[in-house]
């Protein structure tokens, strides 16, 4: 379809001042050795990327507690540091032309990231884009010869306009009511249905970025009240960008002409992975990880006409009942790599791809684990993956078209990636029947030396998204509640994905009124099967799982014993009020629309039906949380207390949404198991 023209990319305020573009800052190079430490502790390797011959792999490794970014020759055991500072690394690219590593760092483990460049020895390092307050960027693509780097800046845009003026806007608009929210400010007791002060938007404004600073930036697309703007991929002459933009369920692949920045084609794509799809290398052909007119997601083949719109479409690959949820060119772009989500376990293959069209047959890739969350391009011939199971934390694995996958020799055996002690539990899968029918995902998690007929203490731990899905994976929470006698059940409520478009979307608006049901209809069928003491439940959630759990505890109080909520979201108008304008935007599309539909976010908040919680609570928040800032925990945690009920807030330091330094991560699992065996064992 040619580009909607209701939604069109570089469209600001008048009144907006031109958006500034980043500049290349040096820094000086980072302090501490480089040569690789004993590890301190069990550890992962993920996220590798590898340089232009396949010889070398860049890869994020927390092997000294945080993670951090690494380089290693692909066939010997010789990693080396090359940023020793304290930041949360989350994304790494080596350049086409294998001159630099790029990649995003997260200050202090907040939710503000800055790009990164350094070249492969470690010198030269500098800061591409996010450096100035208030500001975030993320990575995008390399121009195909390596001479620039595409960034997304993050800006917050303040206005003076009412916020509550509701004028007619196209389908899928979304407006966002609210002002940031300062960490450790003063709060007003429950502001569910107040109305919050005037908003803060955010302009989304992606450039193309000479990381050594010879050449200015080039502005490519610019958004205000934006979900997400991501360049994924750049022609090979130079005309043509493929970005991603749109809300939560509502993602877009944009095919855009550089010279004028004009939209030419627009296509539904699948949430998850951000990299979507890559050009053919005569532009004619996008190919495209897509669930447009689709129940699951495969891989699309976009035809091109003269004009840069879309001339056909085709589906090249395509498996029942299974997302394709990464996809990769391999090879020099002649194959490319397919990562099939089969009910929560991977299946890798690659097909070849020629004159635009794709062939039969695959060729599979046997995996040695479960999951696949990382395939990229390594050399002429192979490619590098990152697999993670419940056997083992992540790894990186080197793939070659002649050999099995060989794991790479720095990246840890699979007993050195779990701590010592207990041996990892294998779960079984196990699907419950919802009260309306709906069938739900999960795995069940077993504690050792448990008879098979004999109730357990059970905890639900509901992920976060809702978008995400529970996979077969090694969870060192798990593996510490396990320990303490404690099963795991770990369900796929309504919301999640892996099971098609329209499970992911039941959740939607109403939807979520069962998707709180789905939590005690999951408890109850562990029960009915003979594995959970319907005495001695328990539930906790990270994120929208936090979320999910206090609603759980209001709408369900006499189920469960206890419940533990980590970063979750307590009241629907402080979140709004107090989050990040780019995901103030795609979450509108999936809770509802903080203005509009006001009545319905009140009455799904828990801080609405906080009366009726009737058991023990512990809250666990990073302090540097933009995502769900910590007051959504400090206020439930009050309300709480003022109504006669224990409640605890543990608010760990130097971390934001996600937990990513080993000591917190231990100091996390062990008061939650701590709590847990109190509640449910004491």
């Amino acid at each position: 379809m040619a580009a909607d023209a209701r939604n069109p990319l570089n469209a600001a305020p008048e009144s907006a001042a031109p958006p500034a573009a980043p500049l290349a800052e040096p820094l000086a190079d980072a302090a501490g050795p480089r040569d690789a430490p004993p590890p301190r502790v069990a550890h992962g390797c993920w996220y590798p990327s590898s340089d232009p011959r396949g010889e070398h792999v860049a890869f994020i490794c927390d092997r000294d507690g945080a993670p951090q970014l690494w380089t290693g020759p692909a066939g010997a055991d010789d990693a080396h540091l090359l940023d020793t500072g304290p930041d949360h690394v989350t994304e790494v690219s080596w350049s086409p032309d294998g001159r630099w590593i790029a990649y995003t760092a997260a200050p202090g483990g907040s939710g503000h990231t800055r790009v990164l460049c350094v070249r492969p020895d470690g010198s030269d390092r500098r800061v591409l884009a996010g450096a100035e307050p208030g500001s975030s960027a993320y990575l995008g693509c390399w121009a195909p010869d390596g001479s620039a780097l595409a960034v997304t800046v993050a800006e917050p845009l303040r206005q003076e306009a009412d916020p509550f003026v509701v004028a007619d806007r196209p389908a899928g608009w979304t407006e966002r009511d609210g002002h940031a929210t300062l960490l450790d400010a003063p709060r007003p007791e429950s502001t569910a249905g107040d109305r919050p002060p005037a908003p803060a938007r955010d302009r989304l404004t992606a450039y193309l970025v000479d990381p050594a600073g010879t050449a200015g930036p080039e502005l490519l697309a610019d958004e205000t009240e934006a979900a997400t703007l991501r360049v994924c991929d750049l022609s090979q002459d130079g005309r043509l960008a493929l970005l991603r933009r749109g809300p939560r369920g509502r993602r877009e692949a944009v095919v855009m002409r550089r010279a004028d920045r004009t939209p030419t084609c627009v296509l539904r794509v699948a949430d998850g992975d951000p990299w979507i799809g890559r050009f053919s290398s005569d532009a004619r052909t996008v190919w495209l990880r897509s669930d447009h007119d689709r129940e699951f997601a495969a891989l699309l083949a976009v035809h091109l006409d003269g004009a840069d719109e879309q001339k056909d479409l085709s589906v090249v690959a395509a498996r029942d009942a299974c997302d394709l949820e990464l996809l990769a060119l391999v090879e020099g772009g002649r194959r490319a790599a397919l990562a099939w989500n089969d009910g929560g376990v991977s299946r890798l293959e690659t097909i070849p791809l020629t004159d635009g069209w794709a062939s039969p047959p695959p060729r599979r890739v046997e995996l040695a684990h479960e999951v696949v969350t990382r395939v990229a391009p390594a050399g002429p011939d192979g490619m590098v993956i990152a697999l993670s199971g419940s056997r083992r934390r992540p790894g990186v694995w080197a793939v070659t078209s002649s050999a099995p996958p060989a794991r790479a020799p720095w990246s840890a055996r699979d007993r050195d990636s779990v701590p010592r002690g207990m041996e990892p539990v294998r779960p079984l899968p196990l699907r419950a029947a919802a009260r309306d029918g709906l069938l739900l995902g999960g795995w069940y998690h077993r504690a050792p030396g448990r008879g098979p007929g004999e109730p357990a203490p059970c905890v639900l731990h509901l992920h976060g998204g809702p978008e995400e899905q529970e996979r077969p994976v090694f969870d060192p929470l798990y593996q510490e509640l396990l320990g303490r006698g404690l099963d795991v059940y770990a369900p796929d409520v309504r919301g999640s994905s892996g099971w098609g478009r329209s499970f992911v979307d039941a959740d939607l608006g109403e939807g979520r009124f069962a998707a709180i049901d789905d939590v005690a209809d999951c408890a109850m069928h562990a029960v009915a099967s003979g594995l959970a003491d319907p005495r001695r439940l328990a539930v906790m959630g990270h994120s929208y799982g936090g979320y999910l759990t206090l609603a759980s505890l209001v709408w369900h109080p006499d189920l469960f014993r206890t419940g533990i909520t980590v970063c979750g979201m307590s009241d629907f108008a402080t979140f709004f009020a107090g989050t990040e304008p780019w995901l103030a935007e795609s979450a509108a599309h999936k809770y509802g629309h903080p203005e509009r539909d006001r009545a319905l976010l009140r009455e799904l908040s828990p801080m609405s039906r906080v009366d009726e919680l009737r058991v023990p609570l512990l809250a666990v928040h990073g302090e540097h949380d933009t995502n769900v800032p910590p007051g959504e925990s400090e206020q439930i945690v009050n309300a709480a207390r003022a109504r006669g009920l224990v409640a605890e807030l543990l608010l760990l330091r130097g971390e934001g949404h996600d937990f990513r330094r080993a000591d917190n991560r231990r100091l996390f699992r062990r008061a939650a198991a701590a709590w847990m065996q109190r509640w449910l064992l004491g």
